[in-house]
């Protein structure tokens, strides 16, 4: 029976072969938190990347301008899923091979995917190996079905990998107990992100370097997940942003009692203050922190709240 995306991840992580690249270590900000309580909060939806997790570059990457680091990704990938013998063979090493199919592909996703006027396209990295794949195959490449599944689960499978292999994860300081807190204190939590479908597991990986995990169901509200892998844009899509708040509306919960936090002012927090969250910059980590001093001395699209540690909103809902 094929592996589970959680069994996956599970599997990697208990080989002793594999060295993944981790996150650079973090770099405080010097900035001054102001965590004044807010009335009337019922709900808090999450950044992912830069804000609950940690990830080199301080934002995932489906092409890294750094020929090195493709090239690290791409050797690995092509030599773990045995694709060199379904190669063409041209001058140069695999790897450059791969990278300009890989590069071709990207780029035509990304002119190619359909979205509405002054949306953004999110390309799904699963999509790009996906074609890659199907090039292979016409060169006889076959790979085992009965461990990773058909297709689509390969791709799914094969962009996890590459992407460990690029970029490094881990869980943000504090970021499980946060969340655990909130939860307990009734709080309706979601996600408000740019994501591939790998993500979620991801994220839940990584929290379990903190602690025990409870079940995403009693972390996070499932439908109020607004992740952009699958609502085919990204931030900053009106699109993206208005899905987030019909969601809140099902729940009866307005964007006025809602904490939006990222450590991102323009294309996040200064789009969704426009839909009337209240929105809270995390400045912990330079690499992720993306907020300049005209942005922040800006009363249109200044965030309401600082924090430099995540466990401060603890004091923005007044949570014992």
């Amino acid at each position: 029976m094929p592996q589970s995306f959680p069994e996956y991840i599970d599997w990697l992580d208990n080989r002793n072969d594999l060295i993944w690249p981790k996150p650079p270590k973090l770099q405080p900000i010097n900035a001054r938190p102001h965590a004044k309580p807010m009335a009337g909060i019922r709900a808090v939806l999450w950044n992912l990347y830069g804000t609950l997790l940690r990830v080199t570059d301080g934002e995932p990457l489906l092409y890294h301008h750094t020929a090195l680091r493709m090239q690290v990704a791409l050797e690995k990938t092509i030599t773990e899923f045995k694709m060199w013998n379904s190669m063409k063979r041209t001058p140069g090493a695999p790897w450059e091979y791969m990278l300009q199919k890989y590069r071709g592909v990207l780029e035509d996703l990304e002119l190619r995917t359909p979205v509405a006027s002054g949306d953004f396209p999110q390309v799904i990295s699963s999509r790009i190996w996906r074609q890659l794949i199907e090039l292979l195959e016409q060169k006889e490449y076959t790979y085992d079905v009965g461990f990773y599944g058909g297709p689509d689960d390969f791709a799914e499978k094969v962009a996890y990998f590459f992407q460990a292999c690029l970029q490094g994860v881990e869980a943000s300081p504090h970021a499980l107990s946060t969340l655990v807190e909130c939860a307990k204190a009734r709080l309706t939590q979601g996600i408000l992100a740019d994501t591939q479908p790998y993500s979620l597991p991801q994220m839940l990986r990584a929290l379990r370097s903190q602690g025990n995990v409870p079940p995403p169901g009693q972390l996070f509200d499932v439908n109020l997940l607004s992740l952009s892998h699958e609502t085919g844009v990204r931030r900053p899509s009106q699109t993206f942003f208005g899905t987030a708040v019909a969601k809140l509306a099902q729940r009866e919960i307005a964007p006025q009692e809602t904490l939006y936090v990222s450590s991102r002012i323009q294309g996040d927090l200064a789009v969704a203050k426009q839909y009337g969250f209240r929105t809270v910059l995390y400045a912990g980590d330079k690499s992720s922190f993306k907020a300049s001093p005209q942005e922040l001395s800006h009363a249109d699209i200044r965030p309401r709240r600082l924090i430099t540690d995540l466990r401060q909103i603890r004091q923005l809902v007044s949570i014992e």
